[in-house]
């Protein structure tokens, strides 16, 4: 029997991200273990503080996985064995990922394990390519990703933009780079009427009040000061009754959009929600008249499938892997030109059949993700090798 383990490390209380793929893609996997006859195992880092506190317990959401293997050294020493491609220790802790078939490192890395094939996630390659959009952090992925890849037998990635990036920058063989979409956490009527109403009342905010909604980590990749602009824009020349509502954690260089929200004109009317339940982001989705995106770069756009899925008409990029996931449901626009996405906006908004249009077919685009299918591609990447 075909036996997996997965690295669940970057899983962490509030998943986002690559912590957010890895339990969808962990739980999906574990669905699937008895029709397809493999096992699946998880194995988890503890971060350096808990390492310090002796708090080596599993994130929750697989406390029902039955293969669970600690790694008991924290993550900023595993990095640190890997920055320094120290592999015969690397190699020697293979015995705490319970000896696998395949060891499928989740967040561009894997470990040089002598006997198991190894897998390794890259979801784009910001770093490589707009590294002036990523923090200090991120920044040394290059020299990890490089060394990692001299030892990787496949590479997993999110788009075929990315595919296509991953084989042109870091010069991998197409033959082993596999493609493997993600999938929304929301499904078709997630909400049901009683709840969003209940939802309502919990909610910050008047929705008596029509909005343009942001939903992603507030950072300069994202494009926000662009949307701004354009709000402003649209508040001066066409005096829109909108609201824009950003909601999102604060990432990376995050200083310049709060500073173009405290110049706008319209500040007031400009709202910035932090980390929100998976009920009330579904709530802000499922009410907005446009959900706007204009990211300059995605290795696959989750945000833009979420708001599809719930029924937002979505305006986003033509650039990266956008495209991709939208099909012919959206507005894509030029993620430069603000006076675009702004001309963009006052159409959906002014348009209702237009609007509608674009609801409709951004629900039956959403319909060809899930993240059962994520698991069987995955499944099938892994057969691949053996």
């Amino acid at each position: 029997m075909l036996k997996v383990v997965v690295d669940a490390t970057p899983v962490d209380l509030k998943p986002s991200g690559v912590g957010f793929y890895i339990a969808n893609l962990i739980c999906a996997l574990d669905v699937l273990q008895k029709e397809e006859n493999f096992q699946l195992g998880v194995v988890y880092q503890p971060g350096l503080k808990n390492w310090l506190r002796g708090d080596f317990i599993f994130p929750e959401c697989f406390k029902n996985s039955s293969q669970q293997y600690l790694l008991p050294l924290p993550v900023r020493v595993s990095d640190l064995l890997l920055a320094l491609a120290f592999k015969p220790s690397l190699s020697y802790l293979e015995k705490y990922f319970g000896s696998p078939d395949i060891l499928h490192g989740t967040n561009y890395s894997v470990y040089p394990c002598q006997n198991s094939l190894k897998v390794m996630n890259i979801y784009d390659l910001t770093f490589i390519k707009y590294p002036n959009y990523t923090d200090s952090v991120v920044k040394t992925y290059t020299k990890r990703v490089k060394r990692c890849l001299q030892w990787t037998d496949l590479v997993l990635t999110i788009s075929e933009s990315s595919k296509k990036d991953i084989i042109e920058y870091l010069k991998v063989d197409p033959k082993k780079v596999y493609v493997t979409p993600l999938a929304s956490r929301y499904y078709f009527n997630y909400l049901s009427e009683e709840i969003a109403q209940s939802l309502e009342k919990q909610a910050n905010y008047d929705f008596s009040k029509p909005y343009l909604l942001f939903v992603s980590t507030i950072e300069p990749r994202k494009n926000i000061n662009t949307i701004i602009t354009a709000f402003n824009f649209l508040k001066e020349k066409y005096k829109i009754e909108h609201q824009l509502i950003l909601i999102g954690k604060k990432g990376w260089n995050y200083e310049p959009i709060f500073t173009a929200i405290e110049n706008s004109p319209w500040a007031n009317q400009i709202h910035h929600l932090d980390y929100l339940s998976n009920e009330l982001v579904a709530l802000f989705y499922s009410k907005a008249d446009v959900f706007v995106y204009p990211s300059y770069y995605e290795g696959f756009g989750l945000p833009v499938l979420e708001a599809m899925t719930l029924g937002a008409p979505v305006i986003s990029s033509n650039t990266s892997s956008i495209p991709e996931v939208t099909g012919d449901a959206a507005i894509l626009i030029d993620p430069k030109d603000p006076i675009q996405l702004a001309e963009a906006i006052i159409k959906v908004i002014s348009d209702s059949h237009l609007r509608q249009t674009l609801v409709n077919k951004g629900k039956e685009r959403s319909q060809l993700f899930s993240w059962e299918k994520t698991a069987k591609e995955t499944l099938k990447a892994y057969r691949k090798l053996i």
